[in-house]
């Protein structure tokens, strides 16, 4: 026999009852205007008892495919769920996405301070009450994030080596790639782990800008996500991709040896082969032009779609091996 949601979900001083919806906003600061800037949280809460699954994108203000992925999960209704509670951060860093950059105000990367401070930086700020007030919550975390500057990546879920459960679940969401990277101190990946959240990180896409293809691959996998954890209503389908995921142990970035123009001569995604060309890299007066190379055969994961490029710029991100190699 099934059983309800215990009633005790109580976030930011806000009772939520099972079957509930419930928008709730994270009021922390102020603009220089005092004007109250808000956090919307959106929670949705079933009847039936299951886990909690928190959706977040837009901790760099910029990311803002993420924050589609996460904004069509809402208005699709993929968050009202069968069992359990879903809850919903579109965007964390609202400084950001207002003013369109990676960081805080204060300079600050957010996805560098945690577990931040409740006396620290305004990011510190943010990050403390995130992790305080949010994280005790929830059981697993889906987070949203896009290349930085022009860099596009391919869509990929990023998981610590070593760990069989986040492997499971990396395999349920199926992107096109997976690569294992360890957590970094300060981030909020890693703060999640460390409080036995299982997290996976997605990434696609590229800094101020929406692509529908990453788009779809986000929603589908988030879809197979909740499937697999039998909160997905029966109102939706999902989909699952012929090809399983390509699993990257070692990956590195193919540098710009100099400045110049940048013409990009290979798709993302494509597997190459040692010394392919990948794109050249020319003067504007039409006298000097350097071919790009791949140093080593493996996948294309992120490509610069910037014009103009200086020495030393990352260009490419190419896999250098993959699982079981």
């Amino acid at each position: 026999m099934k059983t309800t949601i215990p009633k005790e979900l109580i976030i930011l001083g806000e009772i939520i009852l099972p079957g509930e919806s419930k928008t709730i906003n994270m009021d922390i600061a102020k603009l220089q205007t005092m004007t109250k800037l808000k956090i919307p949280i959106i929670i949705e809460r079933s009847k039936i008892e299951g886990p909690t699954v928190l959706f977040s994108a837009g901790l760099h203000g910029d990311e803002i495919n993420g924050v589609e992925i996460v904004r069509q999960l809402i208005t699709r209704k993929v968050n009202k769920p069968k069992t359990g509670t879903i809850i919903c951060i579109p965007v964390l860093n609202i400084f950001g996405f207002i003013n369109q950059s990676r960081e805080f105000p204060d300079g600050r990367d957010l996805n560098r301070v945690f577990p931040g401070s409740n006396t620290g930086s305004l990011a510190s700020i943010f990050a403390f009450h995130i992790l305080n007030e949010i994280i005790p919550h929830v059981d697993y975390v889906i987070d949203f994030h896009a290349g930085g500057a022009s860099r596009f990546n391919a869509p990929q879920i990023r998981i610590v080596p070593d760990d069989a459960r986040l492997r499971a679940l990396a395999d349920v969401f199926s992107a096109p790639f997976g690569l294992f990277s360890i957590n970094i101190s300060g981030s909020f990946r890693n703060s999640c782990t460390n409080l036995g959240k299982q997290i996976l990180l997605f990434e696609g896409g590229k800094s101020a800008h929406i692509d529908s293809k990453i788009t779809k691959v986000g929603i589908e996998g988030s879809k197979r996500f909740l499937e697999h954890l039998g909160m997905l209503s029966d109102k939706h389908k999902t989909t699952h991709p012929e090809d399983k995921t390509i699993y990257i142990t070692k990956s590195s970035w193919i540098r710009a040896h100099s400045s110049g123009m940048f013409h990009v001569e290979i798709k993302i995604n494509t597997l190459v082969e040692k010394g392919q060309m990948l794109g050249t890299i020319s003067d504007p007066y039409g006298k000097i032009e350097k071919n790009v190379k791949a140093p080593n055969s493996g996948y294309i994961i992120n490509v610069n779609d910037a014009a103009i490029v200086y020495q030393g710029d990352a260009l490419f991100h190419i896999s250098t091996q993959l699982e079981n190699d």
